[in-house]
């Protein structure tokens, strides 16, 4: 109900809104090896399926993943909510009316892992297990985990217990995809990558791999 009175975003706004994007993401790759725009391609992808599939509108969905991680461009190891005057203004560059705007701006912050809870927007909900699905591919910890750690300037403890701390309560109680596709696809991706991280924490204890990971670095 909220979407039908707030509206929607046109086609033409869409790939003004993906230009832009495009653009301020080759203009900082340097800075952006994890959330660069192979990241924002792959979320705007999947988001766009899972939109079309619980009922949310593809065209907000789409455009609220293009600019879900402008926040890494104004600064690194941010949260989404610091992205907001960047996003507001490509979208407002782009043709999306102020309303819509700010919905979109909403559902960024909603679907953020750290914050998001069982009972988000259906909007949200798209958005944030395409972006949850990207972290738990099994490709994701063993061709881009460096990246994340360079990017945004942490130690693979930090990285580890973040992701243990802020994923696995949401998997233990049933949320950390939303969608049944999602969840019958891909929650077996979810659980080995948790067990993966929960194992590199408890490695990460015994001093002898302390040592061993100094030597190689």
């Amino acid at each position: 109900m909220l979407g039908q009175k707030l509206g929607s975003v046109s086609d033409l706004a869409v790939e003004q809104v993906e230009r832009r994007v495009r653009r301020l993401c080759q203009r900082f790759a340097a800075n952006l090896p994890f959330h660069g725009w192979h990241h924002v391609h792959f979320v705007r992808t999947k988001a766009g399926s899972f939109a079309r599939a619980n009922g949310a509108d593809p065209a907000v969905v789409e455009t609220a993943a293009l600019v879900h991680d402008l926040n890494y461009i104004v600064r690194r190891n941010s949260d989404a909510a610091e992205g907001r005057d960047v996003r507001m203004r490509i979208l407002a560059k782009s043709g999306v009316d102020e309303p819509v705007a700010e919905w979109i701006d909403r559902i960024v912050v909603e679907a953020e892992m750290r914050t998001r809870h069982r009972d988000i927007s259906i909007e949200a909900q798209a958005l944030s297990d395409a972006d949850t699905l990207f972290k738990a591919l099994p490709v994701t910890p063993v061709m881009l985990a460096h990246r994340y750690l360079s990017e945004n300037g942490i130690t693979l403890s930090q990285l580890a217990n973040k992701i243990v701390g802020e994923q696995r309560g949401k998997h233990d109680e049933g949320f950390y995809f939303y969608s049944a596709e999602a969840k019958s696809m891909y929650s077996h991706w979810a659980t080995a990558n948790l067990e993966l991280w929960q194992c590199v924490v408890e490695a990460l204890d015994d001093p002898s791999v302390g040592e061993l990971l100094d030597a190689v670095q």
